[in-house]
């Protein structure tokens, strides 16, 4: 039960697309996470998935429309709608999705990540 300062999370990595559980929730984790270009298009059929930005721009593309992200703003993508997250400039962003999640859904790749937790 430690305070976590994200800011000072963020500062310890520098890999974009490679999530940090800095809290977890019930079953659900709370993860940070640095964005920068593309991301793999995918789904999760079986969550949905929030996104938070704290720093930086982060673009959630999907097939009814480009949803657009600054600081301070929040988005749910519903479970089962592919969508794929993009950053030109960077960004940094939470998430909150079940501790089970893998972040390339149901299309792995070269940016599967493991859940990588802190240490306290």
């Amino acid at each position: 039960m430690t305070p976590r300062n994200l800011h000072e999370v963020l500062s310890r990595f520098d890999e974009p697309w490679s999530p940090r559980t800095v809290a977890t929730v019930n079953d659900y984790d709370v993860r940070v996470f640095k964005a920068h270009g593309e991301f793999t298009p995918h789904r999760h059929d079986d969550t949905d998935e929030l996104f938070y930005v704290i720093e930086g721009r982060l673009t959630i593309r999907m097939e009814s429309g480009d949803v657009e992200l600054g600081p301070g703003d929040l988005f749910v993508v519903p479970r089962g709608v592919e969508h794929q997250p993009y950053s030109e400039l960077g960004a940094s962003a939470l998430l909150l999705e079940p501790s089970a999640t893998v972040n390339t859904g149901d299309n792995p790749g070269e940016l599967t990540a493991p859940r990588v937790t802190l240490d306290d």
